[in-house]
């Protein structure tokens, strides 16, 4: 594997989200001169980054700007050697309500970003998909060739961005790398996603509340996800590649919630709830990630088991309770 030397200019879009937020830690602490792409908005609120140690934080470049606008975009790219793409709209039940802006951010945003790195020369980018790119396995484990479904508008504005990062790599030669994470999980996660729900619901004492029960996931804590971009990034083996990063385990999110109440020692009832239920056709079913390419092209592997991840997550959630409306449904 070829190494990109430390010390070099790296811009991280999305960088006050949940996993940009810990892309941004890691790089920071391992020497790295980050600049970090923050939603521009008047109270000048940086997300999760407010949540970084002082240490770390005041070491990075905090860069307002829309991911839709292609001038903030070139300026935040200038002078950057590598660039991690994060900027999303990532709520699927969100997208129902407001798919245009799904396909504005994600869309026209991975245009913004390929253009700019294109025009200014940029040595590695690393565009951010999803597993919900692939909709309910037509076989396991998923590999990079299962076909692309869009069972929801953001899974489609998601495969619309990944097809534009693939089209700059084979119309302008822009040495982009696709990273697709299966379902990533670990503190500084919002409600919006399915571990955070389970573990503040069971804190507060309520009974949960959640939608369907079968499907199936794919679980990573945060960490090993973050592994997977270095990785990337820094192999040449990777250009004009899609590579799956997950665990290879599938869990239900039955099972999710009852290995979560066996690790806090309670058992609670579980309440269907309409409207965290995605429509029928839209649902995926199940996600299973076959990690082969990832492993033998990048040498990664996880290291973090879905036990241990809980625990921190748990412990994480249990210092920091009171930033969670748990009495609401976040969207």
């Amino acid at each position: 594997m070829t190494r990109i030397k430390k010390s070099r200019r790296i811009l991280v879009t999305g960088a006050a989200g949940f996993i940009g937020s810990h892309l941004v830690e890691r790089l920071v602490s391992e020497g790295d001169s980050v600049r970090a792409f923050v939603h521009y908005n008047a109270l000048n609120l940086w997300g999760n980054l407010e949540l970084l140690p002082v240490k770390i934080r005041r070491t990075v470049e905090i860069f307002p700007g829309d991911i839709q606008d292609p001038f903030s975009v070139r300026m935040g790219v200038e002078g950057c050697d590598i660039v991690y793409h994060l900027a999303a709209l990532i709520a699927i039940p969100y997208s129902y309500i407001a798919p245009q802006s799904f396909g504005t951010t994600n869309v026209l945003g991975a245009i913004n970003i390929m253009e700019a790195c294109r025009r200014l020369g940029t040595h590695k980018v690393v565009h951010t998909s999803t597993s919900e790119c692939y909709g309910t396995a037509q076989y396991v484990p998923i590999d990079e060739n299962h076909p692309l479904q869009g069972q929801s508008p953001y899974s489609a504005s998601k495969i619309g961005a990944d097809m534009v990062a693939e089209s700059y790599y084979r119309s302008f030669g822009v040495p982009v790398s696709i990273i697709r994470p299966f379902n990533t999980y670990g503190p500084r996660q919002s409600a919006r996603a399915v571990i955070p729900t389970i573990i503040t619901q069971i804190l507060r004492g309520h009974s949960l509340k959640l939608g369907n029960l079968p499907p199936t996931r794919d679980f990573n804590y945060v960490s090993d996800v973050v592994d997977g971009f270095i990785k990337i990034a820094e192999s040449s083996k990777s250009v004009g590649e899609v590579i799956n990063i997950g665990s290879g385990q599938e869990t239900s999110i039955a099972d999710l919630a009852h290995t979560i109440m066996g690790i806090m020692g309670v058992e609670v009832d579980i309440i269907p709830d309409g409207q965290r239920v995605r429509p029928e056709k839209s649902e995926v079913g199940r996600l299973l990630c076959d990690n082969t390419k990832a492993r033998n092209l990048l040498g990664w592997q996880p290291q973090v088991g879905i036990k241990e991840g809980l625990r921190k997550t748990i412990d994480w959630i249990k210092s920091n309770i009171d930033v969670f409306k748990v009495d609401e449904y976040n969207i």
